[in-house]
C-alpha cells in the first residue's frame, strides 16, 4: 500500500526568495516538479509544500487569492521531536528573513496541555506553527 502524501500549494510573490527560505530551513527543492512557476519544497517523504506564483495560483480556483500578509486563512502545524528541534526551525526562519509571532494565551493553554511551539511567518505571510507534544504525560 502506497503511504498518503501532503502538498500544501501556497501562492508566493517572488518564487526565487521563497524557494531560499524554505532551503534556509533545511528542506530541499525537488528540481522534478518544479520550474519558474513552481517549486516543490520537501519536508520529508510524506509533506511537501508546493510554493506557486501568485499568477500560476490563480489557475487553481476560481476564488480571489487571499493575501497572507494581511489576513491569516490557515496554520500550518508541524509535530517535531523536540523542544530544541522547534527552536532551531524557528531560529532558521527568523535568520532567513521570517517573523516571529508571539501569543501569551496560546503559549498558555499549550502549557496546560504539554505542548511546546513557536509561531513564524514566512516571507509572505504564511503561518508555520512547528511544535512538540509530551505524548508520555498524557
Amino acid at each position: 500500500m502506497t503511504s498518503r502524501m501532503i502538498f500544501l500549494n501556497l501562492p508566493v510573490a517572488e518564487l526565487n526568495r521563497s524557494k531560499n527560505f524554505y532551503e534556509a530551513l533545511g528542506w530541499k527543492v525537488n528540481q522534478e516538479f518544479s520550474d519558474d512557476q513552481a517549486a516543490c519544497i520537501v519536508i520529508d517523504d510524506n509533506i511537501c509544500v508546493m510554493l506557486l506564483t501568485r499568477q500560476f495560483f490563480t489557475t487553481f480556483s476560481k476564488r480571489q487569492v487571499a493575501e497572507t500578509t494581511e489576513k491569516v486563512g490557515a496554520t500550518y502545524g508541524l509535530a517535531l521531536t523536540s523542544v530544541a528541534e522547534v527552536d532551531a526551525l524557528a531560529a532558521a526562519a527568523l535568520a532567513a528573513g521570517g517573523t516571529e509571532e508571539i501569543s501569551e494565551d496560546k503559549r498558555s493553554q499549550e502549557e496546560q496541555v504539554g505542548m511546546y511551539s513557536r509561531t513564524f511567518l514566512d516571507p509572505d505571510g504564511h503561518q508555520w506553527e512547528p511544535f512538540w507534544m509530551d505524548y508520555a504525560g498524557q
